[in-house]
């Protein structure tokens, strides 16, 4: 399956049944968007973000659309220490049974600048919410992942590593290389772990009106566009596929 027709694809109705999966980020944009596409297929989504009414939102839509039960976990990625993610570890597993999937969508991008106008505070705060962050998240449940019969990890990426992108491009550069050593560490036939990214391009989100003022958001696609990849990628119908960086330039507005 191509990444065209990934857009399209439509899975079975239980394809993540009684499935576990984390989505950081999950209160907006794209992260809302997969989280719903998640519970639509039977999984139980796991709510991460710093914003708790972003979440009880994505949940009571979740609730109301009589999809399985999600949990909300709140935690403000930049200042969390690593006592933190294993707590949140340890929750998932006695409180969920485990975790099946984790997608890593979380991101933050101050502004676009220059890189010697960068200030510290700046650069760690990037570095430590897109980068970090994710390693500590990883590190601490792949025990839990290493357990479940059908684990996967997906990156959120994004092709950043042009002028003026500063400490996003770097942390976003790191996140890939991360996405790389793992899936190659646990391209096994044992243990195995399907591990993959998706840059989704620009899509109408909170953050790309942020950044791009100027921008035509009405020229965009909505995050609801991209839910296939991440679908097929989380669930078993990508069987072995792994070390995958799936690209997408524009998507049409009309891809739904």
């Amino acid at each position: 399956m191509n990444k065209q027709e990934l857009l399209k694809y439509e899975p079975d109705k239980d394809l993540l049944k009684d499935r576990v999966i984390l989505v950081t980020g999950a209160g907006t944009g794209i992260g809302r968007a997969i989280s719903l596409a998640f519970a639509r297929y039977g999984a139980t989504v796991v709510l991460l973000g710093k914003t708790l009414k972003e979440l009880e939102y994505v949940y009571d839509e979740i609730e109301d659309a009589g999809y399985p039960e999600p949990a909300i976990y709140p935690l403000n990625m930049e200042g969390a220490t690593a006592k933190d993610y294993q707590d949140m570890a340890n929750t998932f597993s006695e409180k969920l049974g485990g975790l099946d999937g984790i997608v890593l969508n979380a991101a933050w991008l101050a502004a676009f600048m220059p890189f010697k106008e960068y200030d510290v505070e700046t650069w760690s705060k990037t570095l430590s919410v897109n980068l970090h962050a994710n390693f500590l998240i990883v590190q601490t449940c792949l025990p839990l992942l290493e357990a479940s019969s059908d684990p996967a990890i997906i990156f959120s990426a994004h092709d950043s590593i042009k002028a003026y992108n500063g400490a996003f491009g770097i942390s976003k550069a790191g996140t890939q290389a991360m996405m790389d050593i793992l899936a190659d560490e646990y391209d096994l036939d044992e243990n195995f772990i399907r591990i993959n990214s998706i840059d989704t391009g620009p899509l109408r989100t909170q953050m790309r009106k942020m950044n791009y003022p100027g921008e035509d958001m009405d020229s965009l696609a909505m995050p609801e566009s991209i839910v296939g990849p991440y679908l097929y990628f989380m669930g078993p119908d990508a069987g072995k596929r792994t070390g995958e960086k799936i690209i997408y330039e524009k998507l049409p507005v009309d891809t739904k």
